[in-house]
């Protein structure tokens, strides 16, 4: 079963073969794992023909057997190009978001909405694993590949004595694609966005009514001042604090 760790495992080795590429994928930058993504993605057929011309020109034994395996078991396996298309479709909503979040100008109410519509996204995109398989087939039938995932072995365990069910267990290909694969990066993606919406919404809370001048203006005298008291708590330590409430509702 395929990981996301092996996916960009095997990307990485695919952009090392190329002598035109001088540097490693990026760890860390999202429009950097985005573009590595959609190159292999709307290339895929003519990086699989260009690796199998390589080995047969190539006169290195290392290398011709590297892209072999390349050409044969990554870029012709269907959990890989279905891989490829969940990674391009997921960092491509996470890059225009963190794009946005990273603008001089963004304004954390704007951030917590897209931070919203991202999390409804990829919850919504939990539901698309049929989309997806449909999605892939003009690629598979350019390509020359079946559209089937490989066989997976039956797992066999020791039977005791109060069990009821089989001692041999027999798992869907496309259940454990789904679940193990699919739903397992998704929800990390989703457990990851929630956490930081949660810090946005909690800086939103403390902090907002200094930052959106439509929204102090609307706040009764009241809601203000019990910000600002808030905000006196939340700034202190022991018994001091960096600013008197009252005093900054007074201004």
């Amino acid at each position: 079963m395929y990981t996301s760790f092996f996916f960009f495992f095997f990307l990485q080795r695919i952009y090392s073969l190329f002598t035109f590429l001088t540097k490693s994928l990026s760890q860390t930058r999202w429009e950097c794992r985005i573009e590595s993504v959609k190159t292999i993605k709307f290339q895929a057929p003519k990086i699989r023909d260009t690796l199998v011309q390589l080995s047969k020109t190539s006169e290195d034994p290392k290398i011709k057997s590297e892209v072999i395996h390349l050409a044969t078991y990554e870029m012709e396996n269907f959990e890989f190009l279905l891989g490829m298309n969940i990674w391009y479709d997921i960092l491509f909503a996470v890059n225009f978001v963190s794009k946005i979040m990273q603008s001089k100008d963004m304004n954390i109410d704007v951030a917590i909405d897209h931070l919203r519509g991202l999390i409804t996204y990829v919850k919504n995109y939990r539901e698309m694993i049929l989309h997806l398989l449909e999605s892939i087939k003009e690629m598979t039938i350019e390509m020359d590949i079946e559209p089937k995932f490989n066989e997976k072995r039956k797992i066999h365990r020791k039977k005791h004595f109060d069990d009821i069910v089989s001692d041999e267990i027999a798992y869907s290909i496309e259940d454990s694609f789904h679940v193990d694969y699919f739903l397992y990066v998704l929800d990390q993606f989703i457990s990851s966005i929630e956490s930081r919406f949660k810090q946005f919404l909690e800086h939103e809370n403390m902090f907002g009514f200094l930052f959106d001048s439509n929204k102090f203006k609307t706040l009764s005298e009241d809601e203000l001042k019990k910000y600002c008291i808030n905000l006196e708590k939340i700034l202190s330590f022991k018994d001091h604090s960096d600013i008197d409430g009252l005093d900054l509702f007074s201004k």
